[in-house]
């Protein structure tokens, strides 16, 4: 006798509709971590439908981060070489000139770059600060990129003075959940991240907002990181989700890498609970390999830090970036490609 409930396929289920609306507080960790423990066949099965529902063209964005003013932090996250009191070997510079910007901005957007953003070792700016990065966002804007700025903490007149100067977008991430977040940084506290996003918003400038995995948290605070940004209302339009680089001299440099299947997980779960957001396969990709950049850009990544420095850390170079676009048949923001033309 043929067991019918065996045999027959049966169609997966999506968690919600896709065309469901996003709402604060809708996303619990536990709905989150549902998802995360899902098998990974059918979560990139969910997280494609998604993707192709709201992203149909299926374009790469591409955006170049240049560290504008290196070191001297005052901060102590964990993660981070750019901290005053970890020796890293990483010296602090002044903030860059406008002419040096504009050059590497120039080479970022003739590789082919839409977004080019600029980053500061800063726990927050000081006014004068400010009028100083306005000048090189008013600069960067000229050349026709879309320009994005990290600059620390900021008050809500500063965030207003960056809008005015022509700002497209403020990343500040949150890092990990809050449960966890005292473990990674003490400095500073997640409400304080929290203030920043929302000076931004209020002043009308798009939020980058992601995280940081493989810093010895537990499956549970990856959810929690999930929660709080799907939650934020609206969520954040661009998402980047960062796999820890450990470097010698920070306090998390021995922090047992996370495993690859659970990085895809990661991009997957944000692909799905915030559809509409850019999520930004970055940090640690030299250390990922082809094969899993792959899944994880079937898992819903469609955006990549481009250019072989990330701040003060290693990141593919161009080359190797075009190449592997080329194999996966994928094609950069702006560049026409196979699916494009024939949705057309």
């Amino acid at each position: 006798m043929v067991n019918t409930a065996l045999s027959t396929p049966q169609p997966i289920q999506l968690h919600r509709p896709v065309s469901a609306p996003v709402v604060r507080g809708e996303w619990t960790v536990a709905a989150i971590q549902a998802l995360l423990d899902k098998p990974l066949m059918d979560l990139l099965f969910e997280a494609q439908t998604v993707h192709r529902q709201h992203w149909p063209q299926g374009d790469i964005e591409l955006a170049t981060l240049l560290s504008v003013k290196t070191g001297g932090c005052p901060e102590n996250c964990g993660y981070c070489p750019q901290a005053a009191e970890f020796d890293t070997g990483v010296k602090a510079e002044k903030l860059m000139a406008v002419d040096e910007v504009l050059r590497a901005a120039q080479a970022a957007k003739d590789a082919g770059a839409t977004r080019f953003c600029m980053g500061a070792a800063w726990r927050a700016p000081k006014d004068r600060d400010i009028e100083k990065v306005s000048e090189l966002i008013g600069a960067v804007k000229g050349l026709g990129l879309q320009t994005c700025a990290t600059l620390g903490m900021l008050e809500s007149h500063q965030a207003l003075a960056l809008k005015d100067a022509g700002l497209d977008y403020y990343n500040h991430n949150l890092d990990t959940a809050p449960e966890y977040y005292t473990d990674v940084v003490s400095t500073r506290a997640y409400q304080d991240r929290l203030d920043t996003l929302q000076h931004v918003r209020s002043a009308g400038i798009s939020v980058c907002c992601g995280g940081i995995v493989g810093m010895g948290e537990a499956p549970v605070h990856r959810a929690g990181l999930i929660a709080q940004l799907a939650n934020l209302n609206p969520y954040p339009e661009s998402v980047p989700i960062n796999s820890l680089v450990r470097v010698p001299g920070t306090p998390l440099a021995d922090s047992e890498p996370i495993d690859p299947l659970d990085f895809v997980r990661m991009i997957a779960v944000a692909r799905i609970t915030m559809p509409r957001a850019r999520v930004r396969l970055s940090a640690g990709r030299q250390q990922m390999g082809e094969a899993v950049q792959a899944m994880c850009f079937l898992a819903g990544a469609n955006s990549i830090f481009y250019g072989d420095k990330l701040l003060v850390t290693g990141n593919p170079d161009v080359g190797a970036d075009e190449q592997l676009l080329r194999k996966l048949g994928l094609c950069a923001t702006g560049q026409a490609c196979a699916r494009e033309l024939e949705l057309n």
